[in-house]
């Protein structure tokens, strides 16, 4: 069976907090430090990433032996001929940040000596991709930071209310292994009450409706799982006919555990499986500890990205 699989390779953990830095100039904004306490999070967290029909680097195509269907027995290997980048990660934004209001992010990319990191590969048709979840799991943002050059990205979003929130910084040092890192920022206010845990495997998200399928009725740590989204339109009750590539690939899919605070080893990122049913989005990963987590598949519908939303109980 062709499949797909996500390994998350880690040796240390990076957390940032909010510093009581002094500002720095910028043309568009005061910004604030937030600096690391701690070590960058090694490099290839993603061995065993199909990268689909993205458009890819020389260097990178290279890079990712084994992350083709084809080459299915390579892609549980855990390894990668890649040396990690071992890049540390300067997140800079506003000294205050005030929910709904738009924010500057400033990431700086930098080696161990603080010497900016220039050069990129792009991989899944970005050079970053940022993933951005409030510590309740309720607010979600996958967003790609643009690149300014001198190893900075910027991006400009919001944060819908208050809270601490993490950011998983998903980027590829040039002829390095990609690479995670982890940040983190406080929203200053007073939380909402979260939700409940609501375990459905059917939802309706804008025009699509979603039940979730898993290969098993019991999902155990360690174990690998398929995980199937079944499309149909609102308005029709038939296959959507009109899903576009996201990315270069079917779908993404981003998994984290509940946990706090939550950390590089709570973060799964799977890219969707080939040739499957048209009304189907198939992933193939393995949840590594019991808990609770929650997954966003994500899909293209003629230009519109769907962003499903569900959880699931690990035992």
């Amino acid at each position: 069976m062709k499949r797909i699989f996500t390994a998350l390779a880690i040796t240390s953990s990076l957390v940032l907090t909010q510093a009581c830095a002094s500002q720095v100039k910028s043309s568009q904004t005061s910004e604030i430090s937030i600096s690391n306490t701690n070590n960058i999070a090694d490099a290839n967290p993603h061995t065993g990433h199909n990268m689909g029909d993205s458009q890819t680097s020389e260097t990178q195509k290279n890079s990712h032996d084994g992350h083709n269907m084809e080459n299915d027995h390579n892609e549980h290997s855990g390894h990668s001929s890649l040396e990690p980048a071992n890049a540390i990660v300067e997140l800079k934004t506003s000294s205050k940040i005030i929910p709904k209001i738009p924010v500057l992010l400033a990431f700086n990319i930098k080696d161990k000596a603080g010497k900016p990191i220039a050069n990129f590969d792009t991989f899944q048709e970005q050079l970053m991709h940022l993933i951005v979840v409030s510590d309740d799991l309720q607010s979600f943002q996958h967003i790609h930071p643009t690149y300014k050059g001198n190893g900075r990205f910027e991006v400009q979003t919001d944060f819908p209310y208050p809270s601490g929130y993490t950011l998983f910084s998903d980027y590829k040092v040039a002829g390095k292994a990609e690479q995670v890192s982890v940040l983190k920022a406080q929203v200053i206010g007073r939380s909402p009450t979260t939700p409940k845990i609501d375990l459905a495997t059917n939802k309706t998200f804008g025009n699509t409706k979603v039940n979730l399928k898993l290969s098993q009725p019991t999902i155990k740590a360690g174990q690998e799982i398929h995980v199937i989204f079944n499309l149909q339109d609102t308005v029709s009750n038939q296959p959507p006919t009109d899903l576009k590539p996201y990315l270069g690939e079917r779908g993404h899919l981003v998994i984290l555990k509940q946990s706090s605070p939550l950390t590089q080893a709570d973060y799964i990122h799977a890219h969707a499986m080939k040739n499957t049913p048209p009304d189907e989005i198939h992933f193939m990963t393995s949840f590594p500890k019991p808990g609770k987590y929650k997954m966003w598949g994500q899909f293209n519908r003629n230009g519109k990205i769907i962003t499903a939303d569900f959880w699931v109980d690990v035992q």
